[in-house]
């Protein structure tokens, strides 16, 4: 049985089946959708490989605007399928799938202006979380998320306290090896330190001095506890986020045409924000 208005337009009908990813008919539009945008990101990455034969280039010049022109349709229709357009317009993925559909209508009067901005369709793809339903990873990168705020002081003031070392290691560096080492000035000092205590190591720049070798063997030791120490503060924190936090998860996809509200718990049959009925299928 159906639960929705008995004076469902056209337009709540659309709704269901764009914003929804709960019935038949939205979970086959999603796919479809997330196709395209696979094979968009494809075409893209093939346009870049040089010395395929000319019948690829135009096949894929063709095979991408009739992309464009279905991405366009369905941007349209995702604006006259709610009722207040702005809401979804200014959104994260309304601004995303703008910018996804526009590049090649960019590339008509700015030639090669476009190209830059079809990249942004790969973030389309997180429509994907809609469909799969994984909505246990996006609670657990909540829990990430508020650990991370919670830490962020702590996190702030080891930080600090690095860049005073940097600082002090950097200048010490600079006078020990000197310009004849490579180390010509304090700031390519502190760039070499930096390098060193992150574990990265490009190897452009390294002390010949026994002295200035020594230095560098104690920052690459204290390289391991720059990365584990902020590790063990968000960790600390996200273990008492789990400890107290709430296991129950929502796997609703449920928009409200009216609103365009979409966290609802499972098994709502009304907005929580504006009471308007919600299109389910039971």
């Amino acid at each position: 049985m159906k639960n929705t208005p008995k004076n469902s337009s056209w337009r709540e009908q659309l709704h269901e089946v764009i914003y929804e990813a709960d019935t038949p008919a939205g979970k086959t539009f999603d796919v479809v959708l997330l196709i395209l945008i696979l094979l968009s990101i494809v075409f893209v990455m093939l346009e870049s490989v040089k010395g395929l034969d000319a019948w690829v280039y135009n096949f894929l010049y063709y095979a991408e605007w009739i992309i464009t022109v279905l991405f366009s349709i369905e941007y349209i229709a995702r604006i006259i399928s709610i009722e207040k357009p702005k809401k979804y317009i200014f959104s994260f993925y309304g601004l995303i799938d703008f910018f996804s559909t526009i590049p090649l209508y960019v590339s008509l009067l700015f030639p090669g202006g476009g190209s830059a901005l079809i990249t942004v369709r790969a973030l389309r793809l997180l429509r994907v979380f809609r469909i799969l339903k994984v909505s246990r990873y996006i609670g657990e990168g909540d829990k990430l998320m508020k650990a991370l705020r919670e830490s962020k002081a702590k996190i702030l003031v080891f930080l600090f306290a690095v860049i005073i070392l940097c600082l002090i290691f950097g200048t010490a560096m600079y006078m020990i090896e000197g310009e004849e080492s490579g180390f010509t000035n304090i700031p390519v000092s502190l760039y070499w330190c930096i390098v060193t205590l992150t574990t990265v190591g490009f190897g452009d720049i390294h002390p010949v001095t026994p002295l200035g070798q020594f230095l560098a063997s104690l920052i690459m030791i204290l390289g391991y506890g720059v990365i584990a120490v902020p590790t063990g503060i968000v960790s600390a924190e996200y273990s008492k986020k789990d400890k107290s936090a709430d296991n129950n998860l929502r796997t609703n996809t449920q928009s409200c045409y009216h609103c365009n509200e979409s966290k609802h718990l499972d098994g709502a049959d009304f907005c929580h924000n504006c009471g308007y009925p919600l299109n389910r299928e039971k």
